[in-house]
């Protein structure tokens, strides 16, 4: 019987149900509490919309500040077929995401390596401790002028912000889960003749990977959100931009349609980092959603 069975109450079934009777009806429980989630999440949504909407509409919140989602949505496909004042909507956009997905690999990459390494060397991580303590404690938005002061508008700078806006996320967890592996794995593993490479990379690494994972979930949000702080401060083409535009002209709609197009982007994104997880984590045991 699979662990799946298991989270099926047992006196729900008559004596002499069948394994794959049990399977089944487990299956059909799971497959109605995600329809049941499905709708409550649309149902939310469609709630919040129009409460906005009406709210707009009676005035009571000023569109002026607050626009409403008619107007947003307005923009948004004002955007899409003439363009932004900084040209097209499609352009600016791909000019975050590059500033962004660059921030994001490399941050993740130095993120992981830095993280195992110091994880592994317990001497190292003592060393660099206070000094990585040091640069965490800066806030990440801060460093947005002075990247822009050395390395200019253009790219280098908002890749720049984005990387360090990643990198600590990542590597945070990265070195955690290293400290949190299995020991009594680690000795086998020694005792059976494991090199500290062979170690590393078949015990250490895959340990760690969820507390990796964990991470790179929330860090391509964090390196929007450097790419678009960047672009804020100074930049010529991006969402930022158009949203420091908008606040220029007091253009409530233009800020709220930057904003859903930073959302969808996102969640896109994590919804691309679930499937990959879910491809290179296939050994993990499969999590079930609860059906009681």
């Amino acid at each position: 019987m699979s662990d799946m069975t298991m989270e099926s109450p047992a006196a729900t079934f008559r004596p002499g149900t069948s394994d794959k009777e049990i399977e089944a009806a487990a299956l059909k429980a799971i497959r109605r509490r995600k329809q049941m989630v499905r709708f409550w999440q649309i149902t939310i949504l469609v709630a919040s919309l129009g409460l906005w909407e009406l709210a707009s509409d009676l005035n009571w919140i000023d569109p002026f500040f607050y626009a409403s989602p008619s107007a947003v949505a307005a923009r948004l496909y004002d955007w899409a077929v003439n363009g932004t004042t900084e040209g097209s909507l499609w352009y600016n956009l791909g000019v975050t995401l590059e500033e962004a997905l660059i921030g994001f690999v490399t941050g993740s990459v130095a993120g992981v390596v830095v993280g195992i390494g110091l994880g592994r060397n317990r001497m190292l991580s003592d060393i660099f401790s206070v000094y990585i303590k040091a640069i965490n404690s800066i806030p990440r938005v801060v460093l947005a002028p002075i990247f822009i002061m050395i390395m200019g508008l253009g790219l280098a700078s908002k890749v720049a912000l984005a990387f360090v806006m990643v990198f600590f996320v990542v590597f945070a967890n990265a070195f955690q889960g290293v400290r949190e592996a299995d020991r009594d794995m680690i000795a086998n593993a020694r005792i059976l003749g494991a090199s500290d490479w062979q170690v590393t990379r078949a015990v250490i690494v895959p340990s760690a990977m969820s507390w990796i994972f964990a991470s790179l979930h929330v860090s391509f949000g964090f390196a929007i959100i450097g790419a678009i702080v960047g672009e804020f401060v100074g930049a010529r083409f991006g969402i930022g931009q158009l949203i420091s535009i908008a606040k220029g002209t007091f253009d409530a709609a233009g800020m709220f349609a930057a904003i859903v197009l930073v959302m969808v982007v996102t969640l896109m994104a994590e919804f691309v980092m679930t499937l990959v997880e879910n491809r290179l984590a296939k050994w993990r045991p499969q999590q079930h959603l609860d059906t009681h």
